[in-house]
């Protein structure tokens, strides 16, 4: 599974570190949504938008976007948060309320993020352009 995220955004940043401290199974990639992996992942997935407003899951050939990427990914958490899963049946546009006010409001909140904090070489190899 890979999961595109905004790699300007601070409260992304600290998104991406908080999934890799509660990760289950350690098989998640990286990479911003600014950087050529995501330009490749948009050529297989045109619903994959190019401003970075979204946080995308990429798993079992689906793209998954705001709120279901988060639902999706969840799966490979530790309990409880992977409980979180359950709530991807739940109607996108439900889920996506609460999402869409904190994305507007981020930048604001969080503030920009310069470089993302990489613990290990084992983390870092994990991270894609």
């Amino acid at each position: 599974p890979l999961v595109l995220y905004d790699g300007t955004c601070g409260l992304c940043a600290k998104a991406v570190q908080w999934i890799l401290r509660h990760e289950r199974d350690h098989v998640i990639w990286f990479a911003p949504l600014q950087g050529p992996t995501a330009a490749l992942a948009r050529q297989r997935y045109p619903q994959i938008p190019t401003s970075v407003e979204s946080v995308i899951y990429i798993a079992e050939g689906r793209a998954y976007l705001r709120s279901k990427a988060l639902t999706h990914a969840a799966r490979h958490l530790e309990a409880p948060w992977r409980w979180l899963h359950a709530l991807r049946w739940l109607p996108g546009f439900v889920l996506d309320l609460g999402y869409r006010v904190v994305a507007a409001v981020r930048y604001r909140l969080w503030g920009r993020a310069d470089a993302c904090q990489l613990a290990s070489p084992a983390v870092r190899r994990r991270f894609l352009p």
